[in-house]
């Protein structure tokens, strides 16, 4: 029998595509390939930037920081020019003060109608008291005539009186409800008093704001960006000034559809950070996003019109680092990172 040989050329080209094979095989992670470990590189280091914004317009005055200092909490970043907006806030001080002296007024009248209503229901006794004398006076008169004892004149007086006394009690009377509706008319018009008091205390609380927002202090504490702003400059309502980035950060990693199966909330995770020299953090899986990132995106694409490629889409998961691991206080916003997740660990 003959015994085959192999010449090296056929031995390079067997070997070169096992290798390639090889190669393959572990690209698409298949067996004897396979692992639970998911990895990406898609993913970045996020955080919380603020920008910064004034409520109100003005020439800036004084910004006393710089680009990248750090902050504390209710820090002063930058000014602006608040003399219009004291003496808008004196201006409603002054007519807030204005109408709590109408108010007070409007009180002092009512005293005084009530003082009013106690004098004419005064009269009114008295102006009774004359009515009953009179009463009586033509009583006596009408028996005295029947009697034949007085002359006619002197009932015809009495009666006179009695109808001058009633015409009395009917002024006293009516002097009596003028007044009361006196009253009624001031405690009516208190509303649209003490309304237009509200008002004015509104509008203070307004001047006040808008001479607290001349100052622009940090929300929280952290680092500034760039500080765009400068003294003397012009800036209306909504300019940007400079952003605040807090400490705080997390990772935002970019999976395959085609890697999820198995993932899970409470897996750890490796971050491999490229800005520092390719060092190794550790974290967790905090959560997915509710949706891939193309449902997200200003324009979708419509895969019913035209020719289809299926293309695995991307979904976010959100990674927590965990903490006392010195080198995540230099973790910013923005940075890029390497993700591997181990999906054979049991987050319960």
């Amino acid at each position: 029998m003959l015994k085959k040989t192999f010449t090296p050329a056929t031995i390079l080209i067997i070997l070169g595509a096992l290798l390639g094979t090889s190669l393959v095989l572990y690209a698409w992670r298949l067996p004897p390939f396979t692992s639970s470990v998911e990895m990406t590189d898609n993913a970045y280091v996020r955080g919380y930037v603020t920008t910064l914004s004034p409520q109100v317009s003005g020439y800036v005055v004084d910004v006393p920081v710089q680009d990248y200092q750090t902050v504390e909490k209710g820090q002063l970043l930058a000014r602006i020019d608040d003399r219009i907006y004291r003496q808008k806030l004196a201006q409603a001080q002054a007519a807030l003060a204005t109408q709590m002296a109408a108010l007070d007024n409007s009180r002092q009248q009512e005293t005084a109608a009530q003082a009013r209503i106690a004098s004419s229901e005064a009269a009114v006794d008295s102006v009774n008291a004359d009515l009953e004398q009179a009463q009586s006076q033509s009583d006596r008169q009408d028996s005295l005539i029947r009697s034949g004892v007085v002359a006619t004149s002197a009932q015809e007086q009495a009666h006179a009186s009695l109808e001058r006394a009633r015409a009395a009690m009917a002024q006293a009377r009516a002097a009596v409800e003028v007044s009361r509706q006196d009253l009624q008319t001031i405690i009516v018009n208190r509303g649209s008093l003490e309304a237009a008091v509200a008002n004015a205390q509104a509008a203070v609380e307004l001047a006040k704001i808008d001479l607290s927002n001349t100052e622009i202090r940090a929300p929280r504490e952290g680092k500034l960006g760039e500080v765009g702003v400068r003294v003397g400059q012009y800036v209306a309502a909504g300019t940007q000034l400079m952003a605040v980035v807090p400490h705080d950060v997390w990772i935002i990693a970019n999976f395959k559809e085609t890697q999820l199966a198995g993932m899970a909330a409470g897996q750890p995770v490796e971050i491999q950070v490229d800005a520092l020299d390719r060092r190794v953090l550790k974290g967790k899986v905090e959560r997915f996003s509710p949706a891939t990132g193309s449902e997200f995106s200003v324009i979708k694409a419509d895969n019913a019109s035209g020719n289809f490629v299926k293309i695995a889409q991307r979904m976010g998961v959100r990674i927590t680092i965990d903490d006392m691991q010195e080198a995540a206080s230099l973790l910013t916003p923005g940075m890029s990172v390497v993700v591997r997740i181990d999906k054979s660990v049991d987050p319960a």
